[in-house]
């Protein structure tokens, strides 16, 4: 990889040429290490630093990596799982990953390729937020105290505590405007004369000094994250070997997108969230379900611990087989979120909405208050409501097309009332198309 990249870094480079090994490099070099190795084969690699330097020290021993993650929701989501997996990967092949969660960064905001400002948050709400992203970690990573075991950290117990004069005499004669004033980010929103606050503009020295305090701390020698964080990484991996005078390596992922093109985990219902009580994991099981023939292959690489004989085979089936790798797919991403007993559930739920054309309590429900159906809901409204189409313009074109079915039946008029008496078992059975289905439930 190049670094034309306008926003491949920030700090001032020496005049000098870099040598080859401390450029990014394709992902068609061949490692030994079996980290790199791996990472490469499954197609994680976009962007790395010091590609020999990193695979020689990844060869000797165990190395400690980590990657950030702020806490502006309760819960992660799918576009997260790339950076889970990759820790994931790291610990499997005998390294240290250090989960840093941003209650620091948090506050300020991560500027990178966003138009507008971040809502800020309280501090109360950013440690709820910390709480509650826990548990999904848990899932795919090993914590404790062992020489390979995951640690969680929260950059607001240095980042609170830094003097803001000290900070800039220690850090701030790294950076330039100059270079700041390149980045794609920072020209697109003056370009839209867009605001962007100073408070904004510190968070690429933040996360600089992230990287130094955990090299510091924790022996930390790579950061990793998605290729959007190219210039933010590459600050702290200059800033270490400037200021420390010691090794530092930056590894960066492509952005997701399907095959179609529409970014990763982009759904009629808003994010695909991690944490169950926000998605259930029958709606999980069939976000993965739903996944594009195209995809399938290189969804399993990156998100389940299948092994490259099996993903082969399932690659090469075609026409009606295909499904068949997509519940595969489906069971082995739910199983390692949720556990083996909720993926079969879901997986059941799913034959037999969609095979036997019964109704399973492992379905996702919609619950509506007993007066209001009593009184009629417009089908168009409560299809929106209830995550099946995006709007009543959207569930009106599903019914004049024939996707829209109440108790399993086609339903064209999407403005027909819904009410008790379509209850069926106690519930209403909603689908839109032959993938989405929601049991109404009055309460």
């Amino acid at each position: 990889m190049s670094l034309e990249n306008p926003d491949s870094g920030v700090l001032q480079r020496p005049a000098e040429s870099q040598p080859s090994e401390d450029r990014p490099m394709s992902a068609d070099q061949p490692f030994k290490s079996q980290f790199l190795k791996t990472m490469q084969e499954r197609g994680y690699i976009h962007q790395i630093t010091h590609p020999v330097e990193l695979d020689e020290a990844a060869s000797k021993g165990p190395i400690t990596a980590y990657i950030g993650f702020d806490a502006t929701a309760s819960s992660l989501h799918v576009g997260h799982m790339i950076q889970i997996m990759m820790l994931r990967r790291l610990q499997q092949a005998g390294h240290k990953p250090i989960v840093l969660m941003g209650g620091g960064t948090t506050k300020v905001g991560d500027p990178t390729f966003k138009d507008t400002q971040r809502p800020l948050l309280t501090d109360e709400q950013i440690k709820a937020n910390i709480d509650s992203m826990k548990v999904s970690f848990a899932r795919f990573l090993t914590f404790g105290d062992g020489p390979t075991d995951a640690v969680m950290v929260d950059n607001a117990d240095w980042l609170d505590k830094l003097g803001y004069v000290q900070f800039l005499r220690d850090y701030g004669v790294h950076f330039t405007i100059n270079r700041m004033l390149t980045f794609d980010s920072v020209k697109l929103r003056l370009e839209r004369e867009q605001p962007m606050t100073f408070l904004e503009f510190n968070y690429m020295l933040m996360q600089a000094t992230d990287f130094l305090e955990l090299e510091r701390t924790h022996g930390c020698v790579l950061q990793m994250g998605g290729s959007d964080q190219w210039g933010n990484i590459i600050n702290g991996v200059e800033l270490i070997r400037r200021v420390d005078q010691k090794p530092s390596f930056g590894l960066t992922t492509p952005l997701l997108s399907t095959a179609s093109g529409q970014k990763m985990g982009k759904t009629v219902g808003g994010a695909v969230w991690l944490n169950a009580d926000m998605r259930s994991p029958y709606d999980y099981w069939q976000f993965w379900r739903n996944t594009e023939d195209a995809d399938v292959g290189r969804f399993m690489k990156l998100f389940t611990d299948l092994s490259m004989e099996d993903i082969a085979r399932y690659e090469a089936m075609q026409g009606a087989d295909i499904n068949e790798a997509k519940k595969v797919l489906a069971n082995e991403a739910t199983r390692m979120l949720h556990g083996e007993e909720a993926a079969h559930a879901a997986a059941e739920a799913a034959r037999v909405a969609f095979e036997v054309g019964s109704v399973s309590g492992d379905m996702p429900t919609f619950e509506i208050a007993a007066a209001d159906l009593d009184a009629g809901v417009v089908l168009a409204a409560l299809a929106t409501d209830a995550g099946l189409a995006a709007s009543r313009g959207e569930a009106r074109r599903l019914a004049q097309g024939g996707g829209l079915r109440v108790n399993d039946a086609a339903e064209a008029d999407a403005n027909r009332t819904i009410t008790s008496a379509d209850l069926v078992d106690g519930v209403v059975k909603l689908a839109a198309g032959k993938k989405k289905i929601v049991l109404v439930k009055p309460v």
